[in-house]
């Protein structure tokens, strides 16, 4: 299973191709949880980041939060009804099935991100705690 950190090496493999990423790193840094902080340093962070194959709706409503407050998107939004038809749920657990994997039963659940609970009944609240954002 991708989660695995048996893995990590062979998922960083897969996902450097040129046609998925084209950094320097080939995206090495997320997946061996050691990368180059901007100022000079490498760290090395084990719990830095995780890798879920399964395509949560409610992470894409998250995805949806951050390009609000950036301005990539304005007005009103629709969340969880963007997040189903892009976040194929539905696709995934045949395809994990297939694979003989357990599938999570709901495609909405709370997480930790950047600091803070993320929950995806209430994204604007979440959106609306952050001081920092694309000036209006």
């Amino acid at each position: 299973m991708a989660r695995e950190a048996r893995n990590r090496q062979l998922i960083a493999e897969v996902i450097s191709r040129p046609i998925i990423l084209t950094s320097g790193d080939g995206g090495r840094a997320g997946v061996d949880r050691k990368y180059a902080d901007g100022l000079g340093n490498v760290k090395n962070v084990p719990d830095r980041a995780d890798f879920d194959p399964f395509p949560w709706h409610s992470m894409a409503v998250w995805i949806l939060t951050q390009m609000k407050r950036w301005g990539y998107i304005k007005g009103e939004v629709d969340y969880r009804q963007i997040a189903e038809k892009v976040f194929m749920v539905t696709d995934a657990r045949k395809h994990m099935a297939e694979l003989e994997m357990k599938a999570p039963a709901r495609s909405y659940a709370k997480f930790k991100v950047m600091g803070k609970e993320f929950d995806p009944a209430k994204p604007d609240a979440y959106l609306a705690s952050f001081a920092i954002r694309k000036a209006a």
